[in-house]
Protein backbone atom coordinates (compact mmCIF):
# COMPACT_ATOMS: atom_id res chain seq x y z
CA UNK A 1 0.00 0.00 0.00
CA UNK A 2 1.18 3.50 -0.81
CA UNK A 3 0.16 6.01 1.82
CA UNK A 4 0.20 9.73 1.13
CA UNK A 5 0.50 12.06 4.10
CA UNK A 6 -0.34 15.71 3.58
CA UNK A 7 1.24 17.60 6.47
CA UNK A 8 4.42 16.22 8.04
CA UNK A 9 4.24 17.60 11.56
CA UNK A 10 3.88 15.75 14.85
CA UNK A 11 0.86 13.63 13.92
CA UNK A 12 1.56 13.08 10.23
CA UNK A 13 5.25 12.42 10.85
CA UNK A 14 4.61 10.03 13.74
CA UNK A 15 2.08 8.10 11.66
CA UNK A 16 4.63 7.88 8.84
CA UNK A 17 7.26 6.41 11.16
CA UNK A 18 5.06 3.66 12.60
CA UNK A 19 3.10 2.76 9.47
CA UNK A 20 6.37 2.11 7.65
CA UNK A 21 8.11 0.52 10.63
CA UNK A 22 5.25 -1.92 11.22
CA UNK A 23 4.94 -2.87 7.57
CA UNK A 24 1.47 -1.44 6.96
CA UNK A 25 2.78 0.87 4.23
CA UNK A 26 5.09 -0.17 1.42
CA UNK A 27 5.78 3.46 0.57
CA UNK A 28 5.12 6.76 2.31
CA UNK A 29 4.67 9.78 0.05
CA UNK A 30 4.79 13.13 1.80
CA UNK A 31 3.38 16.55 0.96
CA UNK A 32 4.59 19.55 2.93
CA UNK A 33 4.02 23.20 2.02
CA UNK A 34 6.93 24.49 4.09
CA UNK A 35 10.13 23.76 2.11
CA UNK A 36 12.27 23.63 5.27
CA UNK A 37 9.94 21.10 6.87
CA UNK A 38 9.73 19.14 3.63
CA UNK A 39 13.51 18.91 3.39
CA UNK A 40 13.78 17.92 7.05
CA UNK A 41 11.09 15.22 6.75
CA UNK A 42 12.91 13.66 3.82
CA UNK A 43 16.35 14.01 5.40
CA UNK A 44 15.37 12.37 8.71
CA UNK A 45 13.53 9.59 6.90
CA UNK A 46 9.91 10.29 7.82
CA UNK A 47 8.90 9.66 4.20
CA UNK A 48 10.28 7.75 1.24
CA UNK A 49 9.86 10.78 -0.98
CA UNK A 50 8.33 14.24 -1.13
CA UNK A 51 5.80 14.76 -3.91
CA UNK A 52 3.46 17.45 -5.12
CA UNK A 53 -0.09 17.49 -3.81
CA UNK A 54 -1.42 16.35 -7.18
CA UNK A 55 1.06 13.45 -7.41
CA UNK A 56 0.27 12.36 -3.88
CA UNK A 57 -3.48 12.15 -4.50
CA UNK A 58 -2.97 10.35 -7.79
CA UNK A 59 -0.38 7.81 -6.58
CA UNK A 60 -1.57 6.97 -3.06
CA UNK A 61 -4.06 4.29 -2.01
CA UNK A 62 -4.73 5.94 1.35
CA UNK A 63 -4.37 9.68 1.91
CA UNK A 64 -4.01 11.17 5.38
CA UNK A 65 -4.82 14.85 5.88
CA UNK A 66 -2.61 15.80 8.81
CA UNK A 67 -3.05 19.55 8.50
CA UNK A 68 -4.85 22.12 10.68
CA UNK A 69 -8.61 21.76 10.40
CA UNK A 70 -8.96 25.11 8.62
CA UNK A 71 -6.83 23.76 5.79
CA UNK A 72 -8.47 20.32 5.90
CA UNK A 73 -11.90 21.87 5.23
CA UNK A 74 -10.52 23.31 2.00
CA UNK A 75 -8.45 20.29 0.93
CA UNK A 76 -10.90 17.45 1.62
CA UNK A 77 -13.52 18.37 -1.02
CA UNK A 78 -10.75 18.82 -3.59
CA UNK A 79 -9.30 15.37 -2.85
CA UNK A 80 -12.74 13.82 -3.34
CA UNK A 81 -13.17 15.82 -6.57
CA UNK A 82 -9.94 14.27 -7.83
CA UNK A 83 -11.06 10.79 -6.79
CA UNK A 84 -14.16 11.27 -8.92
CA UNK A 85 -12.10 11.68 -12.06
CA UNK A 86 -9.86 8.64 -11.51
CA UNK A 87 -10.24 5.11 -12.80
CA UNK A 88 -9.28 3.58 -9.45
CA UNK A 89 -12.36 3.96 -7.26
CA UNK A 90 -11.21 2.34 -4.00
CA UNK A 91 -8.94 5.13 -2.79
CA UNK A 92 -9.53 6.30 0.77
CA UNK A 93 -8.93 9.68 2.42
CA UNK A 94 -8.97 10.38 6.15
CA UNK A 95 -8.33 13.38 8.34
CA UNK A 96 -6.87 13.46 11.85
CA UNK A 97 -8.37 16.77 12.97
CA UNK A 98 -9.68 17.70 16.41
CA UNK A 99 -13.07 19.00 15.20
CA UNK A 100 -15.44 17.18 12.88
CA UNK A 101 -18.78 18.92 12.25
CA UNK A 102 -17.43 21.48 9.74
CA UNK A 103 -15.53 18.78 7.87
CA UNK A 104 -18.59 16.52 7.78
CA UNK A 105 -20.74 19.33 6.39
CA UNK A 106 -18.16 20.27 3.76
CA UNK A 107 -18.54 16.90 1.97
CA UNK A 108 -21.96 15.70 3.14
CA UNK A 109 -23.43 15.60 -0.38
CA UNK A 110 -20.24 14.88 -2.30
CA UNK A 111 -20.59 11.96 -4.78
CA UNK A 112 -17.40 10.41 -3.35
CA UNK A 113 -18.33 10.92 0.31
CA UNK A 114 -18.11 7.19 1.01
CA UNK A 115 -14.37 7.26 0.24
CA UNK A 116 -13.80 9.56 3.25
CA UNK A 117 -13.45 8.38 6.85
CA UNK A 118 -13.40 11.00 9.60
CA UNK A 119 -10.91 10.07 12.31
CA UNK A 120 -9.32 11.63 15.37
CA UNK A 121 -6.40 9.81 16.99
CA UNK A 122 -6.40 11.03 20.60
CA UNK A 123 -2.66 11.42 21.01
CA UNK A 124 -0.13 14.19 20.73
CA UNK A 125 2.25 16.54 22.47
CA UNK A 126 2.62 20.31 22.63
CA UNK A 127 5.36 20.26 20.00
CA UNK A 128 5.03 20.67 16.25
CA UNK A 129 6.98 20.18 13.03
CA UNK A 130 8.71 17.11 11.58
CA UNK A 131 11.32 17.18 14.37
CA UNK A 132 8.53 16.47 16.89
CA UNK A 133 7.55 13.18 15.20
CA UNK A 134 8.26 10.07 17.25
CA UNK A 135 7.68 6.31 17.13
CA UNK A 136 5.05 4.86 19.46
CA UNK A 137 3.13 8.12 19.89
CA UNK A 138 -0.22 6.38 19.39
CA UNK A 139 0.40 3.18 21.37
CA UNK A 140 -2.52 2.36 23.65
CA UNK A 141 -4.53 5.49 22.88
CA UNK A 142 -8.06 5.76 21.51
CA UNK A 143 -8.97 6.82 17.98
CA UNK A 144 -12.46 8.15 17.28
CA UNK A 145 -14.11 7.28 13.96
CA UNK A 146 -16.96 9.68 13.23
CA UNK A 147 -20.07 9.05 11.14
CA UNK A 148 -18.67 5.73 9.90
CA UNK A 149 -22.06 4.81 8.44
CA UNK A 150 -21.50 7.58 5.87
CA UNK A 151 -18.33 5.82 4.66
CA UNK A 152 -18.08 2.60 2.67
CA UNK A 153 -17.54 -0.56 4.76
CA UNK A 154 -14.37 -1.24 2.78
CA UNK A 155 -12.96 2.21 3.53
CA UNK A 156 -13.77 1.85 7.23
CA UNK A 157 -12.15 -1.59 7.30
CA UNK A 158 -8.92 -0.24 5.77
CA UNK A 159 -8.81 2.60 8.28
CA UNK A 160 -9.53 0.33 11.26
CA UNK A 161 -6.68 -1.95 10.17
CA UNK A 162 -4.39 1.07 9.90
CA UNK A 163 -5.17 2.22 13.42
CA UNK A 164 -4.80 -1.35 14.66
CA UNK A 165 -1.28 -1.29 13.18
CA UNK A 166 -0.68 1.88 15.21
CA UNK A 167 -1.81 -0.04 18.33
CA UNK A 168 -4.87 2.15 18.85
CA UNK A 169 -8.37 1.16 19.90
CA UNK A 170 -11.18 2.61 17.80
CA UNK A 171 -14.36 4.19 19.14
CA UNK A 172 -17.33 5.09 16.94
CA UNK A 173 -19.16 8.37 17.48
CA UNK A 174 -21.12 10.92 15.48
CA UNK A 175 -19.43 14.20 14.56
CA UNK A 176 -21.58 16.38 16.84
CA UNK A 177 -20.92 14.22 19.92
CA UNK A 178 -17.22 14.12 19.10
CA UNK A 179 -17.00 17.91 19.08
CA UNK A 180 -18.80 18.19 22.42
CA UNK A 181 -16.56 15.60 24.07
CA UNK A 182 -13.30 17.02 22.71
CA UNK A 183 -14.32 20.48 23.94
CA UNK A 184 -14.38 19.00 27.47
CA UNK A 185 -11.33 16.73 27.38
CA UNK A 186 -8.99 18.64 25.07
CA UNK A 187 -9.99 22.11 23.97
CA UNK A 188 -10.70 23.60 27.41
CA UNK A 189 -7.36 22.23 28.66
CA UNK A 190 -5.56 24.24 26.01
CA UNK A 191 -7.56 27.42 26.64
CA UNK A 192 -6.87 27.26 30.40
CA UNK A 193 -3.20 26.56 29.77
CA UNK A 194 -2.95 29.56 27.43
CA UNK A 195 -4.69 31.73 30.03
CA UNK A 196 -2.45 30.52 32.87
CA UNK A 197 0.66 31.19 30.80
CA UNK A 198 -0.54 34.73 30.05
CA UNK A 199 -1.28 35.29 33.75
CA UNK A 200 2.18 34.19 34.85
CA UNK A 201 3.93 36.04 32.03
CA UNK A 202 2.11 39.22 33.06
CA UNK A 203 3.25 38.76 36.67
CA UNK A 204 6.78 37.90 35.58
CA UNK A 205 7.21 41.43 34.24
CA UNK A 206 7.52 42.58 37.85
CA UNK A 207 8.87 39.50 39.56
CA UNK A 208 11.84 38.24 37.57
CA UNK A 209 12.39 35.13 39.68
CA UNK A 210 8.92 33.67 39.33
CA UNK A 211 10.08 31.04 36.83
CA UNK A 212 12.96 30.06 39.13
CA UNK A 213 10.29 28.87 41.55
CA UNK A 214 8.25 26.95 38.99
CA UNK A 215 8.03 23.25 39.83
CA UNK A 216 6.84 20.17 38.00
CA UNK A 217 3.21 20.96 38.79
CA UNK A 218 3.40 24.30 37.03
CA UNK A 219 5.29 22.85 34.06
CA UNK A 220 2.76 20.05 33.53
CA UNK A 221 -0.18 22.45 33.83
CA UNK A 222 1.16 25.08 31.45
CA UNK A 223 2.94 22.86 28.91
CA UNK A 224 -0.01 23.01 26.49
CA UNK A 225 0.56 26.76 26.17
CA UNK A 226 3.49 25.86 23.88
CA UNK A 227 1.00 24.56 21.28
CA UNK A 228 0.91 26.11 17.81
CA UNK A 229 -1.57 28.96 17.19
CA UNK A 230 -1.88 27.80 13.56
CA UNK A 231 -3.30 24.53 14.88
CA UNK A 232 -5.50 25.91 17.65
CA UNK A 233 -7.09 29.03 16.16
CA UNK A 234 -9.23 27.06 13.64
CA UNK A 235 -10.08 24.41 16.26
CA UNK A 236 -11.41 27.00 18.71
CA UNK A 237 -13.18 28.89 15.92
CA UNK A 238 -14.88 25.84 14.43
CA UNK A 239 -15.87 24.41 17.81
CA UNK A 240 -16.78 27.82 19.20
CA UNK A 241 -20.21 27.05 20.70
CA UNK A 242 -19.06 23.93 22.52
CA UNK A 243 -15.89 25.60 23.76
CA UNK A 244 -17.80 28.64 25.03
CA UNK A 245 -20.22 26.40 26.93
CA UNK A 246 -17.34 24.59 28.62
CA UNK A 247 -15.57 27.89 29.36
CA UNK A 248 -18.72 29.22 31.05
CA UNK A 249 -18.85 26.13 33.27
CA UNK A 250 -15.12 26.47 34.03
CA UNK A 251 -15.55 30.13 34.99
CA UNK A 252 -18.46 29.18 37.24
CA UNK A 253 -16.27 26.65 39.07
CA UNK A 254 -13.38 29.13 39.29
CA UNK A 255 -15.74 31.72 40.81
CA UNK A 256 -16.89 29.14 43.36
CA UNK A 257 -13.27 28.69 44.46
CA UNK A 258 -12.71 32.44 44.46
CA UNK A 259 -15.74 33.09 46.67
CA UNK A 260 -14.83 30.36 49.14
CA UNK A 261 -11.22 31.55 49.39
CA UNK A 262 -12.27 35.22 49.69
CA UNK A 263 -14.54 34.32 52.61
CA UNK A 264 -11.90 32.05 54.19
CA UNK A 265 -14.53 29.30 54.06
CA UNK A 266 -12.29 26.31 54.63
CA UNK A 267 -15.16 23.84 54.62
CA UNK A 268 -16.33 25.03 51.21
CA UNK A 269 -12.78 24.87 49.83
CA UNK A 270 -12.47 21.32 51.18
CA UNK A 271 -15.82 20.40 49.65
CA UNK A 272 -14.76 21.71 46.22
CA UNK A 273 -11.39 19.95 46.33
CA UNK A 274 -12.90 16.66 47.47
CA UNK A 275 -15.49 16.89 44.71
CA UNK A 276 -12.69 17.49 42.22
CA UNK A 277 -10.81 14.48 43.64
CA UNK A 278 -13.48 12.26 42.12
CA UNK A 279 -11.58 12.63 38.85
CA UNK A 280 -9.30 9.88 40.21
CA UNK A 281 -11.97 7.37 39.26
CA UNK A 282 -11.63 8.39 35.62
CA UNK A 283 -7.95 9.31 35.26
CA UNK A 284 -5.33 7.25 37.04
Amino acid sequence: MTIGIIGLGLIGGSMAIDLKRKGFADEIVGVESDPVNASAAEKIGLVDRIASYEECVEQSDLIILAVPVGAAVRILPDVLDRFQGMEKSDKVVIDVCSTKEHLARSVKYHPMRRSYVATHPMAGTEYSGPWAAMPGLFDGHACILCDAEESSPKAVSVVEKMYDALNMRTIHMNAASHDVHTAYVSHISHVTSFALALTVLDKEKDEKHIFDLASGGFSSTVRLAKSSPDMWIPILTQNRDNVLHVMDTYIEKMNAFREAIAESDEEKVRELIEEANRIRRIIR
